[in-house]
């Protein structure tokens, strides 16, 4: 797993940093791919971490956006939208503090969402 940001994560919330943390697990039981994840605070006040995944399938792309919606659910971290769920190459699903992109890797390489948030940075250590 791949985690990347700019600024220290001292004004971190703990409950982003515990959301984050549910949703790579998620993504990972649900066996995404290339998991990036970047703190951009010091970009935006929107969210606190964007991350981004790869799906083989538009089937697996949606199974992993169930498997992170479930278990943040499970935590009592309910999802606050949702775009592209069914047959999409690419899913948002958005957690407040932590927005979830799930693409194919075709989608991913021409949208190069990591890029737009110039990421060119140390690994985030949460």
């Amino acid at each position: 797993m791949q985690e990347l940001e700019k600024n220290t994560l001292n004004n971190k919330t703990q409950e982003s940093v515990t959301v984050k943390n549910i949703i790579v697990s998620a993504i990972e039981n649900a066996k995404g791919s290339d998991i990036a994840v970047i703190n951009v605070t010091h970009l935006t006040q929107i969210t606190d971490f964007m991350i981004v995944t790869s799906g083989t399938s538009n089937r697996h792309i949606q199974t992993i956006a169930e498997t992170a919606m479930h278990d943040a659910q499970e935590q009592g971290f309910a999802k606050i939208g949702t775009e592209g769920l069914g047959k999409s190459e690419w899913v948002v699903v958005d957690f407040a503090d932590v927005v979830l992109h799930i693409m194919s890797p075709a989608a991913r390489e021409h949208y190069n969402i990591e890029g737009l948030w110039d990421i060119s940075s140390k690994p985030d250590n949460t």
